[in-house]
């Protein structure tokens, strides 16, 4: 049995991320990659869809120069022959303040041939935002 996909693009991305390695992750994606990571755009800017290759590590090195992977558990995942969805908890560094963040996100990739073909991220952007401002964000009361 083969490896799956996502195994071998996890660590490529997370090398991309930590030590601005792309060449690993650049071979695994399709020239016409759709990539999406849904979150406070405002607040990030690598947030938001892409579409290509070049777009697609654009965002990777972005995301590499602004936060540092530490860790991340795996709470659960369901591999199909060419997909994958996975809900995960991030340890993550932003590089500019050395502020920690705890970060959990669901994700959703397609693959074809190996090459990664579709992604999207959705993010807990509430806990995130709250922990980029450094203060509890206060929602008024909508119904009693």
């Amino acid at each position: 049995m083969t490896e799956h996909s996502l195994w071998r693009f996890s660590r490529a991305l997370h090398r991309a991320i930590n030590e601005r390695q792309l060449a690993d992750i650049e071979l695994m994606l399709d020239d016409e990659v759709e990539w999406a990571i849904y979150g406070p755009i405002d607040l990030f800017s690598f947030f938001g869809s892409r579409r290509g290759k070049a777009a697609v590590l654009e965002v990777i090195r972005q995301i590499g120069e602004n936060l540092r992977v530490h860790r991340f558990d795996r709470e659960s995942i369901m591999l199909g022959v060419d997909s994958a969805a996975s809900m995960l908890r991030y340890s993550l560094t932003a590089l500019d303040s050395n502020k920690p963040i705890s970060l959990r996100i669901a994700h959703f990739a397609r693959f074809k041939a190996g090459k990664l073909t579709s992604f999207r991220v959705l993010v807990d952007s509430f806990d995130l935002v709250e922990q980029t401002v450094g203060y509890p964000i206060h929602l008024p009361r909508i119904a009693v």
